[in-house]
């Protein structure tokens, strides 16, 4: 039953072995360093890293989340995972990267165990190539090369190729985990060895001491003597060895462990077979929602399909052990699903005994899909008189949102640096402002959503309009900036969108009672459901994900959030700013009388935001002049800290501390001071150090200024006012869902008509292409005709 490898048993066979596996065609990724095996540990020599991976085992994980904290995992390679798509021979790349992956969390301190198909595989493929070589030589004497290559080859009996494949297949698992220094063990059961109790203990007992002396188990059946398996053998409450995903699950709570990932040659479970039109992938699967899924045939090799895997899952789960079924096989994600999933990551079906209390977040992206289109049939005035009620909310429930924003803030306090935590604060004054533009954006909602911009007569009675409609489905992400719920909201209404709002945890009070107010507005035209509030425990990466009902996402938070966000987002558009580095350029015609209220205002007076400034260039000419003085006298007033550029620091006898870079937002009350030559100079420095946000001039020269708007390449450009006028509400768009520096669609303070974009009508009469060939009855016209005037009362 149990075939143990050793680390030196093998060895003659590893030297021969290691040098073929590394010149392989593996990918780069697959190929192991030797830098990799720098910092592995032997299971002579167990330096378990310090992470909290003990738990009590007894029931299975409720959320994703919690998945990290596994600390014994049980990994099953279906055949389509570990064969090669002639299931001659093995897949060693895709076995490469799983390896390297189990090897990972092993060195993690983990507990880790395969359980693996492929001896068949590796077995059919020895024998052809031993059946080719004896055919070959004979008939290689006889016969022309042609009838060489049409050579017969018999069919392999499935027991036959097992045994010749089992230890090969072994070598190569314990050739590959050697080089992260890691053991591997073989061990071969059949049904009796769960079924026999004295068999059954021997095996628990050699599978926990394989696993106390950091040694990898790979089990397997033992397919060269197992039975053929027999339909419906099941003993009560006993799930039979019949393929690799019951054995699988037996071995899972047999041995108490915490998570079992079943990798398959499909993204996880489908509510009907993978590949029909309608088909969905479940991300979270419950008992009992068998009979909501249609199976469909079982993959090209193996025992068992689909529906194998949900017996084998369940049961798992009845057990005590969580389970989540994935794709093995997809060249971009099968290099990193493993660890994917242990971190808790949205990857394949995970199985779950507890159901949430509300609606899941595919769900709500449903719902957001379904009444944003429902809004945007909405007439104008009634979109106007959504927004307008949700303003009077804010002012009516003032008391009530205070209160719940002064819980966050109790709870925020000494975990938060005092400039989130002036974020997160609301006040009497913040929420008037906010009803302020709330109203601004109803006046100016009138005629967004529909409004005409071009009308073309193609041909007799056949006319073209462009007309602005909703993006769809905007999900913004937002950081300690409770007022930025109501804004966003407004902002979606106006334009018909649907909206997925995810908070962060720090203002969950707050962002609760504004959804609901949110809602409560909707609800006087029934669409209360167009706009909803994330509160499971999705990541943020997970919801970049969403590809299918999200249509735009647009962050709002930090320059880290921003980067992590478009860095995650794969096939959804991000609009937003990574940093928001802006620059003053003070000219050497500038006013002394504006130069210092100017730096003031566009440093000291919120130096956390964005539009903040964060380098002042300053022309060579106003050195050691009293402008410089009284720039320098002011920021010492306010307590700023300067550092000096390297152009700055070497006019300086005793200069502030250098910059350690160029290119830094400090969001503090800190600036970057640098002296340039000329105008040319300060927009080079601009273009070459800056982010594109929000960039200043200062002079009283006009031509000077006209120059610099004209070559700053940034969203917004300013002439003698404050970097802080870059905001929705200040331009008087009413408000923004943030400020854009991408070059396409909006760029700059993005109010409502960012949330837009067109689609094309064409009304014509029994119209076709074939008239308006060369020997066609019609002509193209192309005519424009005029477009309704805007109303802008």
């Amino acid at each position: 039953m149990l075939r143990q490898i050793c680390c030196s048993g093998f060895q003659p066979f590893r030297q021969r072995l290691l040098p073929w596996l590394q010149s392989t065609t593996l990918s780069r990724s697959h190929r192991v360093q030797p830098s990799a095996i720098r910092h592995v540990r032997s299971w002579s020599n167990i330096p378990f890293i310090t992470v909290p991976l003990s738990r009590t085992h007894g029931k299975s994980f409720a959320h994703r989340s919690e998945l990290k904290h596994a600390k014994r995992i049980v990994v099953k390679l279906g055949s389509a995972v570990v064969t090669r798509g002639d299931e001659c021979g093995l897949a060693l790349g895709r076995l490469a990267s799983i390896v390297e992956q189990v090897s990972v969390l092993q060195n993690q301190g983990r507990e880790m165990m395969l359980v693996t198909s492929g001896a068949v595989a590796f077995g059919k493929q020895r024998l052809r190539h031993e059946i080719l070589l004896s055919q070959s030589v004979r008939q290689a004497l006889h016969s022309g090369q042609n009838q060489l290559k049409e050579m017969a080859i018999p069919v392999l009996e499935a027991r036959a190729c097992a045994a010749a494949g089992q230890s090969g297949l072994m070598a190569l698992y314990e050739a590959m985990f050697t080089q992260y220094s890691i053991c591997a063990a073989q061990i071969l059961v059949t049904n009796l060895d769960f079924h026999d109790e004295q068999k059954r203990r021997n095996l628990n007992g050699t599978l926990h001491e394989l696993l106390r002396m950091n040694i990898v188990p790979i089990v397997n059946t033992n397919d060269a003597v197992v039975p053929p398996a027999e339909p419906n053998s099941d003993l009560q409450g006993v799930i039979s060895v019949k393929d690799n995903d019951s054995l699988a699950a037996r071995l899972a709570v047999e041995m108490k462990t915490d998570l079992l990932i079943v990798l398959s040659d499909v993204e996880g479970l489908f509510d009907s077979p993978p590949g029909s039109d309608d088909a969905k992938l479940i991300d979270i699967f419950y008992p009992g929602d068998q009979q909501s899924v249609t199976f469909g045939t079982k993959s090209r090799v193996g025992m068992g399909g689909m529906e194998a895997k949900v017996k084998a899952a369940l049961w798992a789960l009845q057990g005590g052990t969580s389970v989540v079924i994935a794709n093995g096989t997809h060249p971009k994600v099968s290099g990193h699903v493993i660890t994917d999933i242990v971190e808790g990551k949205k990857v394949g079906t995970f199985f779950s005994e507890v159901k949430p209390a509300g609606p899941t977040v595919e769900q709500q992206g449903e719902m957001a899909r379904s009444g944003g289109r429902m809004l945007a049939t909405l007439e104008p005035e009634q979109r106007a008189e959504i927004i307008h009620h949700l303003a009077d909310l804010l002012t009516d429930q003032r008391e009530e949102i205070l209160l719940a924003n002064k819980k966050d803030l109790e709870e925020a306090e000494g975990r938060l640096a005092a400039p989130l935590l002036k974020r997160l604060s609301l006040s009497t004054s913040k929420l008037n402002s906010l009803a302020i533009g709330l109203r601004q954006i109803a006046a100016s909602s009138q005629d967004s959503v529909g409004r005409v911009l071009r009308r073309t007569r193609i041909a007799k009675n056949l006319e073209l309009e462009q007309v602005t409609v909703p993006i769809g489905v905007l999900l913004v992400i937002f950081e300690s900036r409770p007022d930025c719920l109501p804004q966003v909201a407004a902002l979606a209404i106006a334009s018909g969108n649907g909206l997925l709002l995810k908070g962060g945890k720090e203002a969950t009070h707050s962002n609760r009672i504004l959804h609901l107010l949110a809602q409560e507005a909707l609800s006087i035209h029934g669409v209360k459901e167009a706009i909803q509030l994330v509160n499971t425990r999705e990541e943020v990466e997970d919801l970049c994900r969403l590809d299918k009902m999200i249509d735009l996402i647009i962050p709002r938070g930090s320059s880290q959030l921003v980067r992590d966000i478009q860095k995650a987002a794969k096939g959804i558009p991000v609009m937003g700013h990574s940093e928001g580095i802006c620059h003053m350029y003070v000219d050497s015609e500038a006013s002394v009388d504006k130069v210092t209220r100017l730096v003031r205002d566009s440093k000291c007076e919120y130096p956390a935001a964005c539009n903040a400034l964060e380098t002042l260039l300053i022309h060579r000419d106003l050195l050691r002049t009293p402008l410089f003085d009284q720039i320098i006298d002011m920021l010492r007033v306010e307590q700023v800290k300067i550092h000096a550029g390297p152009k700055f620091a070497s006019y300086l006898t005793f200069s502030p501390s250098e910059v350690k870079s160029l290119r830094t937002e400090y969001g503090d009350l800190e600036l970057c001071i640098e002296v340039v030559d000329s105008v040319q100079e300060a927009i080079d420095h601009i273009h070459k150090y800056g982010s594109s946000h929000t960039d200043v001039i200062v002079t009283e020269n006009e031509k000077t200024a006209e120059f610099f708007l004209q070559h700053v390449d940034s969203a917004c450009v300013f002439w003698n006012a404050s970097t802080r006028f870059s905001d929705g509400y200040r331009f008087g768009l009413g408000a923004e869902v943030g400020i854009s520096t991408s070059r396409i669609h909006a760029r700059g303070p993005v109010g409502l008509e960012g949330l837009l974009t067109t689609k094309w009508l064409l009304r014509g009469q029994d119209h076709v292409v074939s008239d308006f060939s060369e020997h066609g009855s019609l002509k193209y016209l192309h005519e424009n005709l005029p477009v309704p005037q805007r109303n802008t009362n």
